[in-house]
């Protein structure tokens, strides 16, 4: 049994429940969602802490096997199913992929955070408006760096979607998001065409928008 521990609102239970859909496993009977943090509470309870030490989603259970870090949990299952042959396992392919889910989580992430928290989950009293447009903006120039990649191949890492591609098309769509709904906070985003190409490729050819609600 695959028990994933999380609530699906969550960026990094939604890179996890995506690799599920691309590797036809959502339906499987012996796959199961536990909703978890914010106001489903359970993540600190001293029963989660001993799956997760540091209280955070999402947590996956295999049998045994416990993992947190969510892409850690996505590397850990494209190895064990490899043999749905949906992603490339070749050494070269995975490196470059790596090195977009390591610059999401340390670079990109940590500047789209403060304006996607700061507009979404903190009260409008009580915002830093000044530091949320600096980080969006410090977003753009980071969605900028993508973009160039972008220009010379179709997906982050090559001409095959990979890892590195589930990760930053969910940050894609907070920044987008952003932008739509709160344009006098946040100030223009940049109009980058390899971004849209790419993000509507992947809507369109890949189990994105099945898997996120």
């Amino acid at each position: 049994m695959l028990t994933l521990w999380g609530r699906k609102s969550s960026i990094n239970v939604q890179k996890v429940l995506w690799l599920f859909a691309e590797l036809g496993l959502l339906e499987n009977r012996d796959f199961k969602r536990i909703d978890a943090g914010l106001h489903f509470g359970i993540n600190k309870t001293p029963e989660y802490l001993k799956l997760n030490p540091n209280g955070l989603v999402p947590t996956l259970e295999d049998g045994q096997v416990v993992i947190w870090e969510s892409n850690s949990i996505l590397r850990y299952l494209v190895k064990k199913y490899a043999d749905k042959n949906r992603f490339s396992l070749d050494l070269i392919q995975m490196a470059s992929s790596d090195k977009w889910m390591d610059w999401q989580i340390s670079t990109l992430w940590p500047s789209l955070r403060i304006p996607f928290l700061g507009l979404t989950r903190i009260p409008e009293a009580e915002r830093d408006y000044v530091a949320i447009k600096n980080a969006f903006q410090e977003s753009n120039r980071l969605f900028s760096i993508l973009d160039g990649v972008l220009a010379q191949q179709r997906y982050c890492s090559s001409e095959q979607f990979h890892l590195g591609d589930i990760v930053l098309a969910l940050c894609v769509k907070r920044w987008i998001m952003l932008s739509n709904e709160y344009p006098d906070k946040t100030g223009p985003r940049l109009e980058l065409a390899n971004i849209s190409r790419w993000y509507d490729d992947i809507c369109q050819t890949t189990q994105f928008t099945k898997a996120i609600e």
